[in-house]
């Protein structure tokens, strides 16, 4: 029993290992000799339990403890939610980035680049919609409003700009409000910051 045990934490030792490096340097960057070296194993033990870097990619990130999900309560209140569950949250399972984001780096794989549509068109811009509702071109103000919010996160943590890296949620707080009023057409409240 101790044997199965073992390779059960072994497993979820590489997974998790797997996700961080997927999520910091994306696919293409991450190679199972690093993933190995992580956990201090062989890469070969990786191919036994996991048949090949697509299939451990697709394991480790369809295993987070983090899936989407969505804020509760009015629907004026959620692009504050959003912003930051988005961009202030620290992910540590994702190298600190909320999963959207991480998995954006490898959305040349396939099964990620369709994962994350799925995420953004099922969850996000399903529930930004009701924001936009009564305007002739709702679809395109809830998707320019997703970007908008995508965007500071990919600044803030992928490329790292000075201003946005440094900037807090109360910073962003009034733009915020003034975008979305902007896009919506209607207003939207200036989120309270926790302190």
């Amino acid at each position: 029993m101790t044997h199965k045990r073992d390779r059960e934490a072994t497993r979820a030792r590489l997974l998790e290992c797997a996700r961080l490096r997927f999520a910091r340097d994306g696919y293409d960057g991450t190679s199972v000799r690093d993933v190995a070296g992580d956990v201090g194993v062989d890469p070969a033990l990786v191919f036994r339990y996991f048949g090949s870097k697509s299939k451990l990619f697709t394991e480790a990130m369809a295993t987070s403890s983090a899936p989407v999900v969505l804020p509760d309560g009015p629907v004026d209140e959620l692009p504050a939610k959003l912003l930051r569950q988005l961009v202030f949250e620290d992910w540590a399972e994702y190298a600190g980035e909320h999963p959207l984001i991480a998995m954006l780096r490898s959305a040349s794989h396939d099964d990620m680049r369709d994962r994350v549509r799925q995420q953004v068109c099922d969850g996000y811009l399903g529930v930004l919609q009701e924001l936009a509702d009564g305007n002739e071109d709702a679809d395109l103000r809830t998707e320019l409003f997703a970007a908008w919010l995508l965007g500071i996160g990919i600044l803030r943590t992928a490329v790292g700009t000075p201003t946005l890296a440094k900037a807090t949620e109360a910073d962003i707080a009034p733009h915020l409000a003034a975008v979305g009023e902007a896009l919506f057409g209607r207003p939207i409240p200036v989120p309270e910051v926790p302190t």
